[in-house]
């Protein structure tokens, strides 16, 4: 594309739009040939430079967008490569910056995210702009709106969105590791230049939207919603010196802006805007009270009035859409944050009364919106006034989204904090006797919360959610759902509550759905402090509430639910249902009968009822099973379309009860009760056979092998697997795999994880260990070499794979996904290469796996490999069982990575069987593959004259030490019961010292200060990058590996005759800590090591 004469430019953009206009066709072929065509110009250095041009130019606005769309993701992928290290890339990047204050909305909207990237890579991160600060100052000065029109082509509002792209970037601490990072010097100089220049600007733009006669000046509006970002990025994580200045001016105005507020009535149209202003001063103050309280402290009393006072028109939140809401929320949301503060107490104490009364009640108490919503939108309803995930109470609780979790949320930090003292005549101090008198401190929950909520009555039979007793006792139930903390301290008040204010609930006639709901959640919150003596009245009230019927024209799915919750946790704290089949029977009757979201919760509990209920439950689960795989069945989609959450939540009771039936296996000894297991094991498996070929054996039942033209839905690919591996555990014979129909339903699932890509978005255990369980399988009923044959592939038309292809097509992507995968996929990489017989009589299919499997793995440890990790021990005996099996091949397949792989590869062999590396091999199975490779790698080495080189001496030492590591290994195996024992007793000895520790814990909590907050913070991001490196690797550090036939290897004998058939090993030394362990472990050989000895 030659664009260096103005005539060509011309015709290049003329090229470029006809491109761009093309990718707009709803011609699919059009769309390919034109991205084509885009893709291709884009090679020309000057490209950028010229879709700039086009985007910021005149024209077709869809065009124009096209085009800055297509920037935005072409400096996505060349921005660190190519585009920045042309030699047109700072004339783009200052073209860019120039067209950003000129364009429309629409287009701004896409470009600013192509700036974006630049500031944050040139001048954020590198600093390489030094010149953008003092030109968007002057330009920002002499803008449309604040210049008097010397520049009216730049435009204000263009202006501050560059500004807020440029500032965005240090929003978050750019060095997090670092305990006190400084200010960093471009903030500073951006505070310094523009921020505190703006400031003035800021009081202007306020006073025109507060003063004005209309009160809606919609420009200026947004004007003050991107200064207030800016600000809020400015403060997020730093406090530049140049801010402290100008913050009392600033807050001013934010207080002005927040005190205008006025939710009455309805917001008029046009509005938004300022709501939006308010909601960001709001998140401003939230930032200043929990990150520069020392800089804030003089505004903290203005902050804490201006949050109180839009607190108070929570009263008229049913009547308000949801960002009012949210400004609300926000509102309460700092009243906590200051109340958590050194002077909270002070500022926030007098309010404690009029904050019940006036703002946390009323945004408690029962609406005409949560009327609308139980019926129009039940888990809308759930998921805003159930809150179940508000496990702590504290002013640093994250935004909570809805003025009544905000509330709750205050309530309880209030009723935690503690009162004035009150000295008791008891206490009074005698003469001398400093030990006495310390004044007892009773809490504000104790002293003003409890005696307020008190005052409300519980409703009477027969009223309804249109009396006011109703729905302000809902407002009372909420507030002892909010009080879990406090309460958990005061067990006492707890029993008395629970008897007298919330079991009475259920024997009204008739139950008020929203209170009993209500009720059940506050149950379930409080099910850690409950006494054991009223658990039972406590279950009865629940199953009530569970068995409940609609009642009239309302619905009762929320109490079916919120009562399946607090069963739950109940069951989870160690209570046990007098007649658990009494329990399951209800659950499943429920869920046979309600709709699909309430069967959805009601599998959830199951679930938990299986996992907790044990031996009680076990009878009953092939019964149970079998229901429930007919609700399944009968709910699955007849399509081949997603499932529905209703279908994964009942396939993971499923899970839950196969998983339970498996640990419950008796031993062999107790012949009656293991023919009783494994006839429900039988039962259980044929029945799961039913649900898979519902679920995936499409349209109908099939009699022989009948592919369908499209693969099932990948849903529940995770518990599928985990039903499917427990079907083939159980199969005894081939007659009764065919009857089951396990061969079919093994080639679907094959097919179906064949090409899986969602490797973040599931828990894929099950997967890796039905490949291993279909192994097994294989090997003892595949009599026809099924899993080997070619078949039609559901996913791919016109082709065919065979079942161990489609496995290991699996195993191969999923080493590139997570650390977890990857160990879990090189795990099975040794089971599909070293599983006895299996690929007899076709070596070349195997070959081809092990060709396949190496790369796989060689690719992820290439990308690993700049410094030792976790996760090269997995890669590196992958590759090892693969050049095990066809050394030429897997040689070859690695020098083709740059002439070094090979080297790459044998280089990490040895620091991965170094017993310095960790983690390092840790199973008998692991270091035998490691011995067998590396004196497979030596002998080659050896053959390829590379004697006297480093990897040769690595690769020698770290086969002696393996070793000796190996005898190590084995011979501690047979003193692991012991050991046990013995750990055993100084676990009980430390369970001890931690239950001493926590009884003498100090109850004074101190608040953290700046510096301890930052140490903290630092700490906490260094931990989380190491865990990103590390992620996977603990739980799979020591595993046994497939070895098939090599497991029977005297890998001595392979180690002796390496060293008596290479004379050339003679040359190599050893150090002599090294040669004296071989001679302590390996007595006979010990002549054999004399030589090396160092001199």
């Amino acid at each position: 594309m030659e664009v260096e004469t103005p005539a060509a430019a011309v015709a290049a953009g003329d090229e470029l739009r006809r491109l761009l206009a093309a990718t707009l066709s709803p011609d699919k072929a059009a769309v390919d040939y034109a991205a084509a065509g885009l893709d291709r110009v884009a090679a020309d250095p000057r490209f950028p430079l010229a879709i700039l041009a086009v985007a910021a130019g005149d024209g077709d606005q869809g065009i124009r967008v096209a085009a800055a769309t297509y920037l935005k993701n072409y400096t996505r992928r060349n921005l660190e490569g190519s585009l920045s290290s042309s030699g047109v890339y700072k004339e783009f990047r200052d073209q860019l910056a120039q067209a950003l204050l000129r364009v429309e909305p629409a287009i701004l909207r896409v470009l600013i995210e192509v700036f974006r990237q630049v500031v944050e890579k040139d001048f954020a991160k590198e600093n390489l702009w030094p010149e953008l600060i003092p030109q968007l100052k002057l330009v920002l000065q002499n803008s449309n709106l604040v210049g008097q029109g010397q520049h009216p082509e730049w435009k204000t509002i263009n202006a501050l969105k560059v500004l807020q792209a440029v500032v965005r970037p240090f929003q978050y601490f750019l060095n997090p590791q670092v305990a006190k990072e400084p200010v960093p010097q471009q903030l500073e100089q951006i505070a310094a230049e523009i921020l505190v220049p703006l400031q003035v600007t800021f009081h202007h733009f306020t006073d025109k939207v507060l003063l004005s006669p209309d009160g809606i000046k919609l420009e200026y509006e947004q004007l003050l919603l991107i200064t207030c970002k800016c600000m809020y990025f400015t403060v997020r994580s730093y406090m530049p010196s140049r801010i402290k200045q100008i913050l009392p001016s600033f807050c001013k105005d934010m207080f002005r802006i927040l005190d205008s507020l006025n939710f009455s009535s309805l917001p008029e149209d046009g509005a938004t805007m300022r709501l939006k202003v308010a909601k960001r001063c709001l998140i401003i103050c939230c930032t200043l009270v929990t990150r520069h309280r020392k800089h804030a402290d003089d505004q903290m009393p203005h902050i804490v009035n201006c949050a109180i006072k839009i607190s108070k028109q929570s009263i008229n939140l049913s009547k308000l859409d949801s960002l009012p809401n949210r400004i609300c929320s926000l509102a309460f949301d700092v009243i906590s944050r200051v109340l958590e503060t050194g002077p909270g107490w002070r500022l926030v104490s007098p309010h404690f009364s009029s904050l019940l009364d006036s703002a946390i009640f009323p945004a408690l108490a029962l609406n005409e919106r949560d009327i609308a919503e139980w019926e129009e939108d039940t888990d809308e309803y759930m998921q805003k006034n159930l809150p179940s995930e508000l496990d702590d109470i504290s002013g640093w609780t994250e935004d909570l989204f809805t003025a009544r979790k905000s509330a709750i949320n205050l309530l309880g930090v209030i009723a935690l904090s503690k009162g004035p003292p009150v000295a008791s005549a008891a206490s009074k101090r005698k003469k001398g006797d400093k030990s006495k008198g310390k004044s007892e401190r009773s809490s504000i929950g104790e002293l003003l919360v409890i005696p307020f909520l008190s005052k409300f009555p519980i409703p009477s039979h027969g009223e309804d959610a249109s009396s006011m007793t109703v729905q302000n006792y809902f407002g009372v139930l909420m507030a002892y759902g909010g009080l879990q903390d406090f309460l958990t301290e005061k067990k006492d008040l707890t029993v008395t509550l629970i008897r007298n204010r919330i079991l009475p609930l259920y024997s009204l006639d008739p139950c008020s759905p929203y209170l009993i709901s209500t009720a059940n959640w506050v149950i379930g919150q409080l099910a850690l402090c409950l006494p054991e003596a009223m658990n039972a009245n406590i279950y009865h009230c629940l199953m009530k509430a569970l068995t409940i019927e609609d009642v009239e024209d309302i619905t009762c799915y929320p109490v079916c639910a919120s009562a399946s919750g607090a069963i739950a946790e109940l069951i989870e704290n160690g209570y046990a249902p007098p007649d658990w089949l009494v329990l399951l029977q209800a659950v499943v009757k429920r869920i046979s009968t309600g709709d699909e979201n309430e069967s959805a919760l009601l599998f959830k509990l199951l679930g938990t009822i299986v996992e907790s209920g044990q031996e009680k439950v076990l009878p009953h689960i092939p019964e149970i099973v079998f229901n429930i795989a007919c609700i399944i069945m009968k709910l699955l989609p007849p399509a081949p379309e997603p499932w529905p959450q209703v279908v994964e939540q009942g396939f993971a009771a499923l899970v839950a009860m196969a998983q339970a039936w498996e640990s419950s296996a008796p031993d062999e000894n107790k012949k009656h009760e293991k023919m009783v297991w494994q006839s429900g094991q039988s039962a259980i498996s044929r029945t799961f056979s039913s649900v898979l070929r519902k679920a995936w054996l499409l349209p109908t039942e099939v009699t022989e092998l009948n592919f369908s033209s499209a693969l099932p839905p990948p849903s529940c690919v995770n518990d599928a697997s985990v039903l499917l591996e427990f079907i083939m555990r159980s199969v005894t014979c081939v007659e009764e795999a065919a009857s089951m129909k396990v061969f079919e339903l093994v080639a679907v699932w094959a097919d179906t994880i064949a090409y899986w890509d969602s490797w973040e978005e599931m828990e894929d255990q099950g997967v890796f260990n039905t490949i291993k369980e279909a192994v097994n399988f294989h090997q003892s009923f595949d009599f026809t070499g099924f899993f080997l044959k070619m078949l039609p592939s559901q996913s791919e038309s016109d082709s065919q794979s065979s079942v161990i292809g489609r496995v290991s097509n699996f195993v191969t992507r999923a080493t590139a996904a997570y650390p977890s995968a990857t160990w879990r996929a090189c795990s099975c990489i040794h089971t599909l290469l070293h599983a006895p017989n299996f690929y007899l009589g076709i070596e070349d299919a195997r070959k081809d796996l092990a060709v396949s499997f190496a790369k796989a793995a060689f690719s992820r440890l290439e990308s690993v490999s700049d410094s030792p990790a976790g996760i090269w021990k997995p890669l590196v005996l992958a590759i090892s069982s693969c050049y095990i099996c066809y050394p030429d091949a897997i040689e070859q397949v690695l020098h083709n990575y740059d002439g070094n792989g090979y080297a790459i590869w044998t280089s990490a062999l040895a620091q991965v069987s170094s017993t310095s590396f960790s983690p390092g091999l840790s199973s008998a199975s692991e270091i035998k593959l490691a011995v067998l490779t590396l004196a497979k790698v030596i002998e080659r080495l050896l053959a390829h004259s590379m004697g006297g080189t480093k990897v040769l001496q690595d690769c020698y030492t770290s086969l002696m030490e393996s070793c000796i590591h190996l005898k190590e290994v084995e011979e501690d195996g047979d003193n692991e019961d012991d050991d046990g024992d013995e750990d055993t007793f100084f676990e009980c000895e430390d369970e001890d010292t931690e239950d001493d520790d926590e009884d003498s814990d100090d109850d004074d909590v101190r608040e953290e200060t700046e510096e301890e907050f930052l140490e903290r913070y630092a700490l906490a991001a260094t931990g989380e990058s190491i865990e990103v490196v590390e992620e996977g690797d603990i739980d799979e550090e020591t595993q046994d590996i497939e070895l098939g036939s090599l497991d029977e290897v005297d890998i001595q004998q392979v180690v002796l005759s390496l060293m008596q058939n290479q004379p050339a090993l003679q040359a190599q030394t050893l150090p002599d800590s090294l040669v004296e362990r071989i001679t302590e472990t390996f007595p006979e050989y010990g002549h054999l090591f004399q030589v090396h000895r160092l001199a």
